[in-house]
């Protein structure tokens, strides 16, 4: 009973950790402007995925 996979949520799911992982790498080297583009990248990708998933229900 494997439900179908959902392959836009998925990538788009990967794309906000990888977000979130390039924050960290930002972090590494210094860069406050990379910490904060990758920040606002990622709640912004996260925020268009919860929308989207509000308008399939």
């Amino acid at each position: 009973m494997m439900k179908k996979l959902d392959l836009p949520m998925l990538l788009l799911a990967v794309l906000v950790i990888f977000m979130f992982v390039l924050v960290g790498l930002a972090i590494a080297f210094r860069n406050i402007w990379f910490v904060l583009l990758f920040i606002f990248l990622g709640f912004a990708f996260m925020g268009f995925g919860i929308s989207l998933k509000r308008k399939r229900k």
